[in-house]
């Protein structure tokens, strides 16, 4: 209902007009009640009051008479006619007098209000409201609304469930009105049983204690502000600034209570810093002494799957786990050092923390687990080539067996025949030309075995987990080949002493034994290397592969000129016994091989060719995307190291140059800052795609002497030092402003450390530090008394003996020699302004003055010497002194 204007900020814009003529009925109804309740409470204060607000404002009078009691003004003589021309001049007086304080009425007219317009009554009474009761609200350089939510704000602050963010919702449950109440009048109103989900209970309670102890009016219902989604604000605002201008006495104490509350949070917020700091150095600790073992564990796995799942893990390590410890780490010593700034800044003895939680402690500790990750990684991929190795002589293994075993079954039952014994001389010849045969076939295989037993001897030497099985099919075959020769012989040796009984033989069968037997052998020799696997990891070994692939199909067409001669052969025999009617039984008696079986091994070793010729050239296909892969990967590194480093030389140089202020060098090492965190997707993808080499089992790149080890390194330095260099840059200005060191002193700090800081680390030896003081004008003799000074001084600036000075530590040095501090004598006078006259204070009243927390804590530090006055259970400037500072710090 806002129809107005003001220069004024707590007015709301013209063009909220065309909005607020279409009023709630629940908000109507709301300002109604409230804003009637309003004008009752100053209009009893001259014997009157109102029923109706339209209608009892038409004539006028009582609208003057409220205007002259809330202002204190006596204004023009009212008409008191009963004419519309007498009460329309009555309105026009009091609306002159509402402009006349600043106010511009915007479409509000006199003949609206005497004829009952409810909207335009509203508008002008939330006008009345904001100019008398709001407008002049002022809490820290903010007034009117700002002001009354700021201080609404501060007050319910240490209240839980409590969040006053409005004037409109922010106070549905009825908890704001209480905590307001509670924060000035604690006895009125027993906070903690109050419960956010009883809104009802909550706001009557409010509304009750208000009105009967406070003088408050209940200007809202409680069942309308919960059955509307959102309260009228104007109605709540009316309602809270009676809170405000009945507890605004208590505005001086408040003061004086927040410099004690300063004083009481550094306290807290120091000793909390203290717990941090212990918590996080035993949580680190702890992971490291679990994390060190699990990566000292160099146990093997009998599986790729059982290893790669150890690779994995450690990448999760790597990835997921170390770099939040990373931060962990870089975190503690920040807090560690800006904990002993804020000490050094209250006067408080420098921190120690428990013993073997030093900064030193934690970073030889994360020393040793540096030292026992460096390996695992190369273990574990190295464990994967040997386990791939592995895999490939166990396929080749049994692969080369079974051929083997399939060749070698039933051999040995043939040896053992004794069909010689009762055959004719042709059959005699014929099994002997045929044990040739098989002996010269014998013999081809005779490479076989050896390969064999050299693949088992290397699965040995390779520490193969399914050894005793290979060993034992590995014996068995070479026992039974050794019988196999035995055998051999002995038939040999046989059919030679029937021999000289026997001289037929056939010449073709026996010239088509020779041609048939290598022919084959060679073939199977052909189809065991076109299925043999193979593993290559660069674009030669594949290229070799293929080169020797194309030399075998060259010799494709000569093999099978001699395929067909073979065929010739037997299609001649086949002819001369259809000729003579030779009685063959229509086998060869020289060798088993038969014409169908050299067509279906040649046909095979066809097909085989080609599909052979498509798995080198998909291998050929994955080592290019390898390449691909290595040439990525290098690219990125190779542009990601150097900025790297080149970051870190200049986040250096920032640290120790002496251009501009601190300010500067802030916003400077800010900007780096950001573009280090904005450089981090670069990093993420080249982990993306060191993952894909790893993944692809590239073991090597020639394109790059960047590892991803050397990058996280850097880049994890890179992160530590600039939060480092920034949090000895913010230390630095802390001290500066609270010891009040000018820029130009500054300087010349930073210049003599700088002269003295031959080495350009950033830090002073003992001897340079003692020269550096003695250029400053230090009388450091080096006589005894000299020694035990400079022993004194360092024990200031190096509490930890950590062999060093910071120029941190350097600062603080000669700002403490310079500087002063009134902050004791602020909280002293403080506590003066709170005490009284009566020179000392009670636990109560530092219950009712104070936050609860912050209360309770200084209560707690009161507590042993709480009765040295002789008021029971109270403290005189004495004891609160010595509470708060020790014996001489006051």
């Amino acid at each position: 209902m806002d129809h107005y204007e003001q220069t004024n900020d707590y007015m709301q814009p013209e063009e909220d007009w065309d909005r607020d003529l279409l009023l709630d009925p629940a908000w109507e109804k709301q300002q109604r009640k409230t804003f009637t309740a309003w004008c009752n409470s100053h209009l009893r204060k001259a014997g009157t009051q109102i029923e109706n607000i339209e209608e009892d404002f038409r004539d006028g009078l009582k609208l003057m008479l409220l205007l002259e009691v809330i202002s204190g003004e006596r204004l023009a003589k009212p008409e008191r006619g009963k004419m519309r021309v007498h009460k329309i001049s009555n309105v026009n007086k009091a609306l002159d007098f509402i402009a006349s304080k600043g106010v511009k009425l915007v479409s509000i007219g006199a003949e609206e209000i005497v004829d009952g317009n409810v909207k335009m009554t509203l508008g002008m009474i939330w006008t009345i409201i904001l100019r008398f009761a709001i407008q002049d609200i002022s809490v820290e350089e903010t007034s009117a609304k700002e002001g009354l939510l700021l201080w609404c704000q501060r007050k319910t602050a240490p209240y839980k469930n409590v969040n006053i963010q409005n004037f409109h919702i922010s106070w549905k449950d009825g908890l704001g009105f209480c905590a307001l109440i509670h924060r000035h009048r604690p006895e009125l109103i027993d906070y903690g049983k109050l419960r956010k989900d009883d809104p009802l209970t909550n706001l009557n309670t409010a509304f009750d204690v208000a009105e009967k102890y406070l003088d408050i009016p209940k200007m809202l219902d409680a069942e309308d502000i919960i059955g509307t989604l959102r309260p009228d604000e104007k109605a709540i605002m009316t309602y809270v600034s009676c809170y405000y201008h009945a507890f605004s006495g208590a505005q001086k104490a408040e003061t004086a209570a927040n410099r004690i509350c300063k004083v009481l949070a550094v306290n807290q917020e120091n000793e909390q810093l203290m717990e941090d700091y212990e918590k996080l150095a035993s949580d680190l600790l702890e992971w490291i002494r679990r994390t060190i073992p699990w990566l000292e564990n160099r146990a093997p796995e009998n599986t790729m799957q059982a290893m790669q799942q150890k690779l994995e893990d450690f990448r999760d390590y790597r990835r997921l786990h170390k770099p939040p410890k990373v931060q962990e780490k870089c975190q503690l010593e920040i807090n560690f050092n800006t904990l002993q700034t804020k000490l050094r800044l209250s006067n408080r003895p420098a921190f120690m923390p428990s013993e073997g939680k030093m900064v030193s402690d934690i970073n030889n500790a994360w020393g040793g687990l540096e030292q026992a990750e460096k390996g695992y990684e190369e273990w574990l991929l190295n464990e994967i080539r040997r386990l791939e190795r592995l895999d490939h002589l166990a396929e080749k293994f049994r692969q080369k067996a079974s051929i083997h075993e399939s060749w070698t079954d039933g051999k040995e039952a043939m040896l053992q025949q004794k069909d010689y014994e009762t055959a004719t001389l042709s059959e005699i010849k014929a099994l002997l030309k045929k044990h040739e045969a098989f002996e010269s076939d014998l013999a081809a295989h005779q490479d076989r075995v050896e390969q064999i037993a050299a693949i088992a001897q290397e699965l040995n030497e390779l520490d193969y987990y399914d050894s005793p099985s290979v060993n034992a099919r590995c014996q068995k075959i070479c026992d039974q080949w050794d019988n196999l020769g035995a055998l051999t012989q002995k038939r040999r040796e046989a059919l030679e002493r029937t021999e000289k009984l026997l001289e037929t033989i056939d010449q073709l069968y026996l010239e088509y034994a020779k041609r048939a037997a290598p022919f084959n052998n060679w073939m199977e020799g052909a189809m065991e290397d076109l299925q043999d696997t193979f593993i290559v990891h660069t674009i030669e070994e594949i290229q070799g592969l293929t080169t020797a692939h194309e030399q075998f199909k060259a010799t494709l067409p000569d093999a099978d000129k001699e395929r067909q001669a073979i065929l010739g052969i037997h299609n001649e025999v086949s002819k001369i016994v259809q000729t003579y009617h030779v009685n063959m039984a229509g086998t060869n008696p020289y060798t088993t091989i038969t014409p169908h079986e050299i067509n279906g091994k040649w046909e095979h070793v066809r097909q085989l060719v080609p599909r052979r010729d498509q798995a080198l050239m998909e291998e050929h296909a994955r080592q290019q995307q390898n390449e691909r892969l290595r040439k990525q990967f290098g690219a990125q590194a190779n542009v990601i190291g150097p900025w790297i480093q080149t970051k870190m030389e200049e986040i250096g140089r920032i640290s120790i140059e002496m251009h501009g202020t601190l300010e500067d060098q802030l916003n400077h090492l800010r900007q780096y800052e950001k573009s280090i965190v904005n450089y981090k997707p670069k990093i993420d993808q080249l982990e993306g795609d060191h993952q894909l080499i790893q993944e692809a089992l590239i073991f090597d790149n020639k394109h790059t002497n960047y590892t991803m080890e050397h990058i996280r390194v850097g880049w994890e330095q890179l992160l530590t030092t600039i939060a480092r260099t920034i949090n000895e840059v913010e230390n630095q200005i802390l001290t500066r402003d609270a010891k009040g060191i000018s820029q130009e002193q500054m300087n010349e700090f930073r210049a003599s450390f700088n002269h003295f800081d031959r080495d350009h680390s950033g830090t002073l030896g003992p001897e340079e530090f003692k020269a550096c003081l003695i250029s400053l004008g230090y009388d450091i003799g080096n006589d005894a008394q000299g020694e035990a000074e400079f022993a004194r001084i360092m024990s200031i600036v190096d509490p930890n003996r950590m062999g060093v000075v910071t120029f941190q530590a350097f600062i603080d040095f000669m700002s403490r020699e310079t500087a002063d501090t009134d902050t004791a004598d602020q909280v002293m006078a403080s506590f003066k302004i709170l005490a009284g006259d009566k020179n000392y204070i009670t636990v109560d009243e530092l219950r009712r003055e104070l936050p609860p927390d912050q209360a309770e804590y200084c209560i707690a530090r009161m507590a042993p010497y709480n009765g040295r006055d002789a008021v029971p259970g109270a403290l005189d400037y004495m004891s609160f002194s010595t509470a708060l500072y020790g014996e001489s710090d006051l």
